[in-house]
């Protein structure tokens, strides 16, 4: 990205995305930038009701996780994600334990062929992950224990990522979910994390910057779950997110987004508007954008009536959504799937649903065919 161009857009020049796009980002950089050349425009020959359009329309991306051999084997699954999204992220390709199974030996062939597929659709690709505590290969985490080094095993890596994709990856989550206040830290992080316990706190810092001098026109995220419904503990994450994203600013480190995953829960958990709308403001208020990363609503605990469960669930999507799209921080929102065929169950088994009954969570079911969820989505994007 060169420096006219990040000129041109912070001065309001809407580039390719409109001045919707651009008036979300004036002032911030490398976040204009980047994001300048990645959003898809409105477009005028898919549906003018297609949830990429109504996007669009608020100068916002919409669009969702999915694996590369849904491209070739499923043709009528990736027209539809076509047809609806600006914006895709690999459920699972990008992970480390897919893209380094052995010391060296690098496999990016899936997020290859994704990104091969973002650029043909005019779509942006965001990068999940760079750092976690979860999936990784066993070589890893045991390297990690025995001869801990955050040039080998963090930099290193970091460094081959970003830079083979450049800006065709234009965002990315650098670090992901670094906050369980349920392991006991006082600060709420989470202790457990091979990360931490090789580096201490300071790996998220080093990380950031790391993937800053890297990639200097990224957009580096910070991404994490369970901060969206009421009770105690999301209350707790609520509270060890927002002083880990203070603790971050205040050593100036390079964070632009945050990244809210939207894992939400029907029939069980309950969500407060004014509490979420409140969580969100702090953040905008630190002068971070925000995405909705992984939306998705489960209906475990519903009735045995899928009718019943779908509408519930729209009405808990719609009421989530007014409240996500009425903060300016926001700028975009990234379903984790986009219709059931696909979706995926969580291992734990008190995420399983009740036997001879199939989860509903996403916009489309698994003919494709549109759910009250869907309509909840483009109403929200319309009205709100």
């Amino acid at each position: 990205m060169t420096g006219f161009l990040r000129r041109q857009f912070l001065a309001g020049a809407s580039l390719s995305i409109g001045a919707g796009v651009a008036e979300r980002f004036t002032g911030v950089s490398p976040v204009g930038a980047a994001l300048a050349n990645s959003i898809a425009p409105f477009s005028t020959t898919e549906s003018q009701d297609s949830l990429r359009n109504l996007a669009a329309h608020r100068g916002l991306f919409y669009g969702c996780a999915m694996k590369s051999g849904q491209i070739t084997e499923d043709p009528a699954f990736t027209a539809a994600v076509v047809a609806d999204c600006s914006a895709i992220v690999p459920e699972y390709e990008l992970k480390r334990v897919i893209t380094e199974p052995s010391p060296g030996r690098f496999d990016f062939s899936g997020a290859d062929r994704l990104s091969r597929f973002a650029q043909e659709h005019n779509m942006l690709m965001r990068g999940h992950t760079l750092v976690w505590h979860l999936a990784n290969p066993a070589w890893l985490e045991a390297a990690l224990t025995e001869a801990p080094s955050m040039k080998t095993h963090m930099f290193d890596y970091i460094d081959t990522a970003m830079r083979r994709y450049g800006n065709r990856v234009p965002v990315w989550d650098v670090v992901n979910e670094a906050v369980a206040p349920e392991e006991g830290d006082f600060l709420g992080r989470r202790i457990g994390s091979p990360w931490f316990k090789a580096f201490g706190d300071s790996y998220i810092d080093d990380a950031f910057h790391h993937a800053r001098a890297i990639a200097p026109d990224a957009v580096l995220a910070y991404n994490d779950y369970g901060v969206e419904m009421s009770g105690s503990w999301y209350g707790a994450r609520r509270r060890a997110m927002l002083l880990l994203l203070e603790g971050l600013l205040a050593r100036n480190v390079p964070i632009d987004m945050v990244g809210i995953q939207g894992h939400l829960i029907a029939f069980d958990k309950a969500f407060d508007e004014d509490v979420f709308a409140g969580f969100l403001a702090e953040i905008a208020g630190m002068g971070l954008k925000i995405t909705i990363t992984e939306f998705d609503i489960t209906d475990r605990k519903g009735p045995a009536d899928p009718a019943i469960r779908d509408v519930e669930v729209a009405a808990l999507g719609r009421r989530f959504l007014d409240v996500a799209l009425d903060c300016k921080a926001l700028v975009g929102v990234l379903s984790w799937g986009l219709s059931d065929r696909y979706f995926w169950v969580p291992e734990d088994p008190e995420q399983q649903p009740p036997k001879g009954q199939k989860l509903r969570p996403l916009p489309l079911d698994e003919n494709l065919a549109k759910k009250p969820l869907w309509d909840a989505i483009a109403g929200a994007l319309r009205e709100s």
